[in-house]
């Protein structure tokens, strides 16, 4: 009998590997300069809730 033997292409799931592993050092890349750039956008936070009054009296009142 003849021996079979086989061979295994790897290179496309080498460069898969790699784009991957590429496209994760890009985003640590991006998060290191956000965090370390100093720049938050602003050091102050506002909320508002528009037109709650009503409810609000109605929920407090009791009725």
């Amino acid at each position: 009998m003849a021996d079979h033997t086989s061979q295994h292409n790897t290179s496309s799931g080498n460069g898969f590997l790699a784009f991957i592993v590429g496209a994760l050092v890009v985003v640590v890349a991006g998060l290191v300069y956000m965090v370390y750039s100093g720049d938050t956008g602003g050091d102050e936070l506002t909320i508002s809730v528009e037109g709650a009054g009503a409810a609000v009296e109605e929920a407090t009142s009791g009725d």
